[in-house]
């Protein structure tokens, strides 16, 4: 089920390349303050589904998200 859910959120991840070498970015929409950034989009990719997981963690002990 929580493996299902972070597919899905991964489904609609954008990324972006960042000017001047920099990297790349990634964001979810309609996941607020899950971005990441890093040196290559693997590692960005990598990056952004940890911060979904701890966001996931985190709005299950407040009692702000229900994963069904």
């Amino acid at each position: 089920m929580l493996t299902d859910y972070i597919k899905t959120a991964m489904s609609k991840a954008h990324y972006e390349i960042l000017p001047d070498g920099e990297g790349y970015f990634g964001k979810i929409e309609g996941f607020q303050g899950v971005w990441a950034n890093a040196d290559t989009l693997e590692a960005c990719r990598d990056e952004l589904v940890e911060v979904l997981e701890e966001w996931i963690m985190l709005g299950e002990k407040m009692g702000s998200l229900k994963i069904d």
